[in-house]
């Protein structure tokens, strides 16, 4: 438990940086349909953007959204990412590792109650073995099913032998579906389904008791772009369902209510961290 029970802290972490394609955050920029591979590309189309991680302190548990880059990526990324190197290249500055980001605030990875995966490609779930003694591992089903059938896609090696549990969905008036997650069921922390980037792809919805929230739209859009001019992710699973959770998306940073509204890889978000009664 957390000792202060009359708030919820949010801490937004950099967990690592990912270079990649300029097609690949947003689509439908280049003609070339690859282009987001990166194949026949050179490197002046290559950006860098921030992988992030959020830690919320919460009185019902301490919580991880995503874990970034494994310390694996300092010093061989084809060892990490095998062939998704031509995709992806991670790089881990010193200190930026999830367990040392953790380090800094004065946690241990087992002090973690829950770690919430947004969904699991790789630069989400690299970071996975170092917090494995976490209390509780979770995901969505359809995440957990999808990333287990797509090799090519996911990292299945990056959880092998952590242990994991997969999560359904309600269904609720909350999300471009209607389906969710409610972690504790006060409302406070929801696990809202917005697939298209990827199958099981949640955005974390955690809301205060005056009724104002926080939207961690994981990677729904790769930045605050993508939801003001509707760009969907270069990769998806599922264009028609990535633009209707992008929509709602788009609404809910419009929403008086809402304070602030995060994509995983915005260059313009600088760490900081936001508080909420509760």
């Amino acid at each position: 438990m957390i000792s202060n029970s009359n708030q919820i802290k949010i801490h937004v972490l950099h967990t690592g940086l990912v270079k990649v394609d300029r097609a690949l955050p947003f689509h439908g920029q280049f003609r070339n349909p690859l282009a987001f591979t990166g194949l026949l590309r050179s490197e002046k189309n290559q950006i860098t953007v921030p992988v992030s991680s959020y830690l919320i302190e919460h009185p019902q548990g301490l919580i991880l959204v995503d874990t970034g880059w494994n310390k694996v990526v300092r010093d061989s990324n084809w060892r990490e990412l095998g062939l998704q190197v031509q995709i992806n290249t991670g790089y881990l500055p010193a200190g930026w590792a999830i367990d040392e980001r953790l380090a800094t605030l004065g946690y241990r990875p087992a002090d973690l109650d829950y770690v919430l995966m947004s969904h699991l490609h790789c630069d989400h779930a690299s970071g996975l073995p170092l917090v494995r003694e976490a209390k509780k591992i979770l995901v969505s089903e359809d995440e957990w099913r999808s990333a287990n059938r797509l090799p090519m896609v996911y990292l299945p090696r990056e959880w092998r032998g952590i242990d994991v549990v997969p999560y359904a969905f309600s269904q609720t008036s909350v999300g471009p579906f209607g389906k969710s997650f409610d972690l504790f069921g006060d409302g406070s922390v929801l696990q809202v389904w917005t697939p298209g980037h990827a199958k099981g792809m949640v955005a974390t919805l955690v809301r205060g008791r005056d009724g104002r929230y926080v939207l961690l739209a994981a990677d729904t859009g790769y930045a605050k772009r993508s939801w003001e001019e509707m760009i969907t992710p270069g990769i998806c699973l599922n264009r028609k369902d990535a633009i209707t959770s992008l929509g709602w998306v788009h609404e809910a940073a419009h929403d008086p209510k809402c304070i602030e509204t995060l994509a995983n890889h915005d260059p313009q978000v600088e760490q900081h961290v936001i508080t909420l009664p509760y």
